[in-house]
């Protein structure tokens, strides 16, 4: 089927496969640069905010919890503001009370937690089973589904490191009165001196994100469709004119000689390979002249 294709659609045919092979591995490896791109975005994110609810959480438990600890036995209520997981919460919810953060979400993920609004789903809960069974775990990442959409998650385990957590989380006996009071004596006890008993996990939205970069992908391969169809259109245009056209003079010029026309001539006075054979076209036609000249006379 090729052999009855003319050399300019033969040519135009290979700048199609070309172009369409070249847009593929360009759409593909793009497509990859800027996925990994808008993760590493994500996860910027969220280890930014983790680490500062991990700084909050450590300013509590050295500065804040020292100062409040007396007051626990005599208070009528409990203070929360000794708890790193409480200020970390509370001041994440006030973040989220930017427009720009309403869809990130920040949560002590705990299997047995004082306060239940901690407590671990199901999701969370295997979690935190994953940092219990394989302890050389520092940190998971992952994507979820929320009704608020997927976010990518950050989560790194929670251990009972220092013995002044005890006090509150080894029995009922041991805990302050005004925790009982505030929260009984039910959830929040039974932990164990470098127990792994909850996950520290950040989410951020990424919806947006890989949006943005599909839109983005969309468009660059859209210019260069464009860009290659141009690229195409001038390469087509300048081959029509340098190599096709006088190719057709050429051979238009060697049907006339074959009829008998030998007036003609094979006019081509560039330098490159089609010059060269229309140079020897007509040395062939010239000696061709010389021949049949000859065989006249003889005849």
């Amino acid at each position: 089927m090729l052999k009855k294709l003319k050399i300019g659609t033969k040519f135009n045919l290979l700048l199609t496969i070309v172009f369409i092979i070249s847009i593929v591995l360009s759409g593909t490896v793009l497509s990859s640069i800027l996925q990994q791109r808008a993760q590493t975005e994500v996860a910027s994110k969220a280890l930014a905010l983790l680490n500062t609810m991990t700084a909050v959480r450590q300013y509590t438990q050295n500065k804040v919890r020292n100062l409040l600890l007396p007051q626990l036995e005599t208070a009528s209520s409990f203070i929360p503001e000794t708890v790193p997981a409480y200020s970390a919460t509370e001041v994440f919810e006030n973040l989220r009370k930017n427009e720009q953060y309403q869809n990130f979400f920040y949560k002590e993920a705990t299997l047995n937690p004082t306060n239940l609004r901690d407590k671990a789903d199901t999701y969370e809960s295997a979690i935190v089973e994953r940092f219990r069974k394989n302890p050389s775990l520092k940190e998971i990442t992952d994507f979820r589904d929320l009704p608020e959409g997927k976010v990518f998650y950050i989560a790194r385990p929670l251990a009972i490191k220092e013995q002044t957590c005890l006090q509150c989380h080894s029995t009922p006996e041991k805990a302050p009165k005004s925790q009982l009071v505030t929260y009984g004596s039910e959830n929040g006890f039974g932990w164990n001196l470098n127990e792994i008993v909850a996950a520290q996990i950040i989410s951020v939205p990424s919806e947006e994100v890989f949006s943005n970069a599909r839109t983005t992908w969309l468009g660059i391969m859209a210019s260069l469709s464009v860009l290659f169809a141009i690229i195409i259109f001038i390469i087509n245009f300048l081959i029509k004119k340098t190599v096709i056209q006088r190719i057709r003079r050429i051979e238009n010029i060697a049907q006339r000689v074959s009829t008998g026309d030998m007036a003609v001539e094979f006019e081509d006075n560039a330098n490159d390979e089609i010059g060269g054979l229309a140079a020897a076209f007509n040395r062939m036609k010239y000696s061709l002249t010389i021949a049949m000249d000859m065989l006249n006379k003889q005849n």
